[in-house]
């Protein structure tokens, strides 16, 4: 699998279908609320974090069971249709599942790198079904819910690290995490939370 740094709100198509990568640093969203997606992730209590990614999952799942040719349809070039967005939620979800194992395995791990945009290409989003996404992201969501569900008092404060410099820890990292899936969810409905 091919690894997320930062979470798209949408890629940019440029000529040629390559994709302008999204180079944003949304470690913010630990400090204030998104002003998007009305999620305050600073207030987000670590025991609250398996509950959200289910249940952001079965939003997901909701989105899916939608009309195959409306949930491939990019609103304009440069965005992500909703498949291409649940695609890469369920990739976070597993993404996340295999930091978070790193964090508690090693002492202060770097994270390798993940190019999102290079991996919604490479993975063909655009292509894959919408019914085996949603099966797999919620497998992906429930997965991660279980190991955050698991973890013991002291294994909260465990650290990993992104090449970016960006340090993490297991709370600090759960609450990045629910951000990205929740703002993909209100680029995708335009509900905030």
């Amino acid at each position: 699998m091919t690894t997320p740094e930062n979470t798209p709100a949408a890629i940019t198509a440029v000529p040629g279908d390559a994709i302008v990568p999204d180079t944003k640093d949304w470690t913010w969203v630990l400090e204030r609320a998104c002003p998007d997606c009305g999620l305050d992730s600073a207030a987000v209590a670590r025991e609250a974090v398996p509950g959200l990614i289910r249940d952001n999952a079965g939003a997901w799942v909701a989105v899916l069971a939608g009309d195959e040719e409306e949930l491939r349809r990019r609103p304009r070039p440069e965005i992500w249709s909703d498949l291409e967005y649940a695609c890469h939620v369920r990739d976070v979800f597993r993404l996340f599942h295999f930091r978070l194992n790193l964090m508690l395995d090693r002492e202060n791990p770097d994270f390798p790198n993940w190019d999102q945009d290079e991996t919604a290409v490479a993975e063909r989003y655009a292509e894959q079904l919408p019914q085996k996404v949603s099966v797999e992201l919620d497998e992906a969501a429930q997965v991660l819910a279980d190991a955050f569900e698991r973890l013991a008092a002291e294994q909260w404060q465990r650290t990993g690290n992104r090449s970016d410099g960006a340090r993490f820890t297991v709370e600090s990292f759960s609450r990045y995490l629910v951000h990205d899936p929740v703002h993909h969810l209100f680029d995708v409905t335009g509900e905030r939370v």
